[in-house]
């Protein structure tokens, strides 16, 4: 089963290659595993403590949101399109 992965430059500080993978997981967990494999440090970008996805940073399943399709419990399928995008926030002030 593969799926497609597109990081944005933001989460991979600048590495090179593509921000699209194919890659071969089948939940979140390893996909996290996986692009801290191929960008190594990334998961302390998107990760908290105790090695959950940070609530700033968005997942995407074939455009809808992973959070209404179950989670960290969604199985990925063959063909998917994931979209990691970190939330930005703040403003400007006087």
């Amino acid at each position: 089963m593969s799926i497609k992965v597109r990081v944005p430059p933001a989460l991979t500080k600048g590495a090179s290659g593509s921000d699209m993978l194919e890659m071969s997981v089948s939940n979140l967990s390893e996909l996290l595993t996986g692009l801290e494999t191929r960008y190594p440090g990334v998961k302390k970008s998107i990760c908290d403590e105790a090695g959950k996805l940070n609530r700033f940073i968005n997942v995407y399943v074939n455009d809808e949101d992973i959070r209404f399709l179950g989670g960290e419990q969604y199985k990925f399928q063959d063909g998917d399109e994931v979209l990691l995008i970190p939330s930005i926030a703040g403003g400007w002030g006087r």
